[in-house]
């Protein structure tokens, strides 16, 4: 009957698993994160080349066709 006890420094399978699970569940969802906002400032620094106001002005002239 003793043998059917639990010890207390026994670690049943499923918590050995939990606790190595952990570890790399967070690295990924700490990577993500950072992917993402590196995504987002590259999509913003992007932005601001593309920008109107960044872009040369262009004077068009009119035919004497278009004008009549």
């Amino acid at each position: 009957m003793m043998s059917d006890r639990k010890q207390p420094t026994q670690i049943e399978a499923h918590e050995l698993l939990l606790s190595a699970a952990t570890v790399p569940l967070l690295a990924g969802l700490i990577a993500a994160r950072v992917a993402s906002e590196m995504v987002m400032n590259l999509s913003q620094a992007s932005e601001e080349i593309f920008r109107g106001d960044r872009l040369p002005i262009l004077h068009f002239t009119q035919s004497p066709d278009s004008e009549s």
